[in-house]
């Protein structure tokens, strides 16, 4: 199986615990888990990074070329499935309108068609009027972790080397 990463992994990322001017070691790590073809994002998580226009926007630029991968005619078969599971939860309306705009909706529909494990900081809640990636996923039986349990299954390691 492949992980299929959320924005908010690249975000928090570069905000909190593994920032690019510190620990160049995590973004390493996702390009070369990305070149084994175990990892990937999809292009409407580029589209967020992008928006950022800050310095995640700038690797994503330099490093993501084969990172991120393009919504296709498979993809877009699933997006039917996962619009029908969350139109019969007891979503608000508006709910509904904002996950189908967003990339957490093509998200879910890649994973489902590319049976990946999707990585989000995300949790689930019963929350009627915020979907929640995780709740899809669980919902579909799609495979969903943190970043965290995915780094600890992967064994990464980011260890100091000797400094001269």
């Amino acid at each position: 199986m492949t992980y299929l990463l959320d924005a908010n992994v690249f975000i928090q990322a570069k905000n909190l615990h593994y920032g690019l001017d510190f620990c160049p070691a995590f973004w390493q790590w996702l390009l070369e888990k990305n070149a084994e073809g175990r990892l990937f994002s999809i292009d409407k998580v580029a589209d967020e990074l992008d928006a950022g226009s800050d310095e995640l926007t700038t690797w994503k630029q330099q490093h993501g070329t084969n990172l991120f991968i393009q919504t296709n005619t498979n993809v877009l078969t699933h997006l039917s499935t996962v619009s029908t599971w969350v139109v019969q939860q007891q979503y608000e309306p508006a709910a509904i309108n904002t996950f189908f705009q967003v990339a957490d909706f093509y998200l879910i529909s890649h994973a489902l068609a590319g049976q990946h494990i999707v990585v989000t900081h995300e949790i689930p809640a019963n929350s009627t009027k915020r979907i929640k990636i995780p709740n899809v996923c669980i919902g579909l039986n799609i495979a969903v972790i943190t970043p965290y349990e995915m780094l600890r299954r992967e064994q990464a390691r980011f260890v100091l080397g000797n400094r001269s």
